[in-house]
Order: C-alpha cells, then sequence, then structure tokens
C-alpha cells in the first residue's frame, strides 16, 4: 500500500446526508448532491467531490451511520437551502489510491490503519476520513481514501 502524506487545506463545502446503512444506497446522496452541483454551475473547474463516513460502523448501529457527499466550493457559494454547507477541517492526511469498488474500500480499511501505527502515525479521531473523488482519478475508476493523523 503506498500511503502519501498531505497537507489538505480547510475547505468550505456543501453537502448532502444520507442515514443508514453505510453502503451503495450513499450513490443516492451523491447522485442528489451531483445533479445540485451541475444546477449550480459547479462541476467544472477545480471542484471536487468528497464522501465523508460520520460514523464508526462498528461501534454505531447500521441505521443511524451517516454518510455525507460533498463537494468542495469556491470562494462565492450559491446560496440554496436544499443542500448543508459546512468547513472540512484542514490538516495532514495519509492518502491511499485505490480502485474505485466496494472491496478496494474494504480492504484499504484493513490495511491502513496497521500500516499508519507501523509507521508510526496515529489516527486523528477529531477529523473524519474523507473518500476524495478527483475527475482525473474518477475517470480511470480510481479514488482516494484519506485519514487524518
Amino acid at each position: 500500500m503506498n500511503i502519501q502524506l498531505e497537507t489538505i487545506p480547510e475547505t468550505r463545502i456543501a453537502y448532502v446526508r444520507r442515514t443508514g446503512p453505510y453502503g451503495p444506497e450513499n450513490a443516492l446522496a451523491m447522485e442528489q448532491l451531483k445533479q445540485w452541483a451541475r444546477e449550480q454551475g459547479l462541476m467544472q473547474g477545480p471542484a471536487v467531490i468528497l464522501g465523508i463516513p460520520q460514523d464508526n460502523p462498528a461501534i454505531t448501529p447500521p441505521e443511524h451511520c451517516r454518510y455525507d457527499a460533498c463537494i468542495s466550493l469556491p470562494e462565492h457559494p450559491p446560496a440554496d437551502t436544499s443542500v448543508t454547507y459546512g468547513v472540512l477541517p484542514g490538516g495532514t492526511y495519509a492518502v491511499v489510491t485505490i480502485a474505485h469498488t466496494a472491496e478496494a474500500v474494504q480492504q484499504a480499511w484493513a490495511e491502513i490503519l496497521p500500516a499508519l501505527s507501523h509507521s508510526g502515525y496515529m489516527l486523528d479521531q477529531q477529523r473524519p476520513v474523507i473518500e476524495r473523488y478527483k475527475e482525473d482519478l474518477v475517470s480511470r475508476h480510481l479514488c482516494e481514501l484519506c485519514f487524518p493523523v
């Protein structure tokens, strides 16, 4: 597993939240967000799509797990009440690039925490893990998992 350290700046986001078991239905929130972003003209340029699982499914009942489908915002974002706005905290992240499949995500989760510990890093529980979908990676069926350290 190739882990790269990256400083991600604090980022303003718009998001759509889905509550329920993590899995294929998270794609519904992602599609809702993308539709909104297209309508707002946000899908061109440097916008980055993010997925943020807010809860640990090992300790949170599946029906209470929250998943936020997000998009990074420009300096002057549109004002619209159909989405929620927030700020993603910045800091150092351990980033891995993986195939955009459920199997690859599960494998990365199983391997990353021991790999981080072995490298002397600890997961920062105060910041979320981020799924990052950059256009150049998505076109190759890849995505990034960003673990705060």
